[in-house]
């Protein structure tokens, strides 16, 4: 490639070459971007079935003094029955009625 000797250049010559800098970088600029937003499409929608659906966990456990406090047994213990297990109750007695039936009475119907 040629070196340009800028200095000796008129201010129209210089504008001229401005121009066309100017024009291929926007080009570039344009073609590198479409590239990088393919990308990210196709990565995004990797991100998205990257993950197995899991099923909905029903509660397990439920607040007896407020009953909209619930807990499914995973995960950290929720502040509620951390508090009610210090203080002596065992933490059967937050089991939730559908849960007692399914270990042992089978005889009362499971919603």
């Amino acid at each position: 490639m040629s070196r340009i000797n800028l200095e000796s250049m008129s201010i129209d010559e210089l504008w001229t070459l401005h121009e066309e800098v100017a024009g291929m970088l926007k080009k570039r600029i344009i073609d590198q971007k479409s590239v990088l937003e393919k990308r990210l499409r196709d990565l995004t929608r990797i991100g998205q079935h990257a993950r197995r659906p899991y099923p909905r966990v029903l509660p397990k456990y439920r607040n007896t003094d407020r009953p909209s406090e619930t807990w499914s047994g995973r995960g950290k213990q929720p502040r509620w029955l951390t508090a009610q297990l210090r203080s002596g109750k065992r933490i059967e007695h937050f089991l939730i009625a559908h849960r007692q039936r399914d270990k042992g009475d089978r005889s009362a119907p499971v919603r």
